[in-house]
């Protein structure tokens, strides 16, 4: 039996069973979920959306907290990446889905604005779509669901203002903030537990701290990550890690014979090639003599003699070029006593001259004495016993510039040390634009659930629905610390929000490490206020979007 669509039956009536007849004159019956299946087609759609949420949000939820699983990463290319960083593991995963690819844009908003709780925050995002699913098939419309998540929202970031904490930065002796006592030290450590520098996060965290304070301006509370480059070099161990105070470039003197340390370095930074300039015309230059040839010769030669007295008459003693220069222009450089360095790539270029306070000149004729780059130090280091070398620009004009050398003894290693160098920076630069932090261990969260619990209570209609979902939402972040910590999440959950409300303690949060305490800032592990407010805003910020999207339409057709 057919089931067309009947024709002249109202809508409301589809809700109850009714005889019909199709276009042939045929009856059939219209039962109750077929009514609800005709005109069920935007909530399909919200589901099949969210499904693919939760499944995103499922792939990242074990690698949540300090006991958090790592993934193997496989490119196309046969590449292997090993992380636990949500928004690495996102950028990596190739997906079909609409919804999905938004989760992956969530957690980038959250990388390149705060750095650190990318995974988090499509946790929570999905565990909001999740409950927003259950209030959708029953009945509530998705923009009401919304706007109470909204509302709920305002609570919850209201409710961390009132439950942070400052902690202390000495900016008149930025050494003591280097100690294993310091607040901005510890709380550098707490952002590297979860990751696989772990075994060696003392010292990482000291390299960030370090590294932070150097460029840091603390009057303005700005930090300026242009000044900050990380450099990745494979060998030796993550304990050879250190920082070092001026520029790092992954290149040597262009000639083996050249000095491997210059001191009182004056450096011309040029953008122009050692090369005799070449004719701008469509003719060719035959050469069919021996004189030709040695009139050629002498002529570039010539050329380049120039353009070195050029350079030496404005008093540098080294030379970094952004183009490279062939053998005969280097052994000129060489039998002149001028160093020099080829292939320099133009952020390193421009990374140099803001250090050496020089110019980026584009002409040999434009070079002048006011332009040249000056360093205390310049060297040339070997790493262990390979022939890998590494240029050293120290004691800078400039002594806010500075360079975290990373070590590892595969690839893997250095570029994960370098992803979680990178999120414990922006951990102390969010600390030092805003020195407010909120206790971790899912306690910010779940003394977030209970005030909007609480709230839901007093609401009236249907957003005390929305209010009630957003609490459950929350509550799935320290469920799932506790459960990729081997513990009972739901009688941890119970037990801590019972505890919460009986000691009115807001600091009370999962124990992932064991150490027989459930107090947060007893064990000193926190996170900074503004990152965990924009994990909450973004994550109702999808949400919404998500819930007003009904309907997928590709090139010209539904898509359902």
């Amino acid at each position: 039996m057919q089931s067309g669509r009947p024709q002249n039956i109202p809508m409301e009536n589809l809700s109850k069973p009714i005889f019909a007849q199709d276009e042939m004159g045929r009856p059939f019956i219209i039962v109750k979920d077929q009514g609800k299946k005709l005109r069920a087609h935007g909530v399909d759609a919200i589901r099949s959306h969210i499904l693919a949420a939760r499944q995103v949000s499922g792939i990242l939820k074990t690698s949540l907290g300090p006991r958090g699983l790592d993934k193997i990463l496989i490119s196309p290319d046969g590449d292997i990446n090993i992380t636990n960083d949500g928004a690495t593991i996102l950028s990596e995963i190739q997906l079909d889905n609409e919804v999905a690819k938004l989760l992956v844009e969530l957690s980038k908003s959250q990388d390149d604005e705060i750095g650190d709780g990318t995974t988090g925050v499509v946790v929570l995002a999905g565990a909001m779509l999740d409950q927003a699913l259950e209030l959708i098939e029953k009945g509530i419309h998705p923009i009401k669901v919304a706007n109470g998540f909204d509302k709920a929202c305002k609570i919850a970031t209201a409710n961390l203002d009132s439950i942070a904490d400052s902690i202390h930065i000495d900016s008149s002796n930025i050494d003591a903030n280097l100690s294993h006592d310091s607040d901005l030290f510890r709380a550098a450590s707490t952002s590297l537990g979860s990751k696989v520098v772990s075994k060696c996060h003392d010292q990482f965290a000291r390299i960030a701290v370090e590294t932070v304070l150097n460029v840091a301006d603390l009057e303005r509370k700005d930090v300026d990550f242009e000044l900050i480059k990380v450099e990745g070099k494979l060998g030796g161990s993550l304990e050879d890690s250190k920082v070092i105070k001026g520029v790092v470039l992954d290149k040597d003197f262009s000639h083996p014979q050249m000095p491997k340390e210059i001191n009182d370095a004056k450096i011309a930074i040029l953008t122009c090639p050692f090369e005799p300039p070449k004719p701008k015309t469509k003719h060719k230059l035959e050469v069919e003599t021996v004189e030709e040839f040695k009139q050629l010769q002498e002529y570039e030669q010539g050329k380049f003699r120039q353009m070195i007295k050029q350079v030496k008459d404005t008093g540098a003693n080294m030379v970094i070029c952004q183009w490279g220069f062939d053998d005969e222009a280097n052994y000129l450089l060489l039998s002149n006593n001028l160093p020099a360095v080829r292939w320099v790539g133009g952020s390193e270029i421009e990374t140099i001259a803001i250090a050496t306070k020089g110019r980026i000149v584009p002409r040999f004729e434009d070079l002048t004495p006011e332009k040249l780059g000056h360093a205390g130090k310049v060297r040339e280091i070997a790493l262990g016993t390979t022939r890998s070398r590494l240029l050293v620009i120290e004691d800078c004009e400039n002594p806010k510039t500075v360079t975290a050398l990373i070590r590892g003894s595969n690839k893997m290693i250095v570029d994960e040390a370098t992803r979680s160098l990178h999120d414990s920076l922006c951990v102390v630069r969010n600390l030092i634009k805003d020195n407010r932090v909120v206790y971790g261990g899912g306690s910010a969260e779940i003394s977030c659930s209970l005030k909007v619990a609480e709230a839901a209570d007093k609401q009236k209609g249907i957003d005390q629905y929305a209010f009630r979902a957003f609490s459950q939402a929350l509550d799935v972040i320290p469920m799932a610390l506790a459960e990729n910590s081997g513990l009972n999440p739901i009688e941890n959950l119970t037990n801590l929000k019972a505890q919460h409300v009986k000691d009115n303690n807001a600091f009370l949060g999962v124990d992932c490490l064991g150490k027989g305490s459930n107090d947060m800032k007893q064990q000193f592990v926190i996170e900074t206020l503004i990152g965990k407010k924009q994990q909450f805003l973004l994550a109702s910020q999808l949400a919404r979007m998500v819930l007003k999207i009904n309907d997928v339409i590709v090139t010209g057709k539904d898509q359902y």
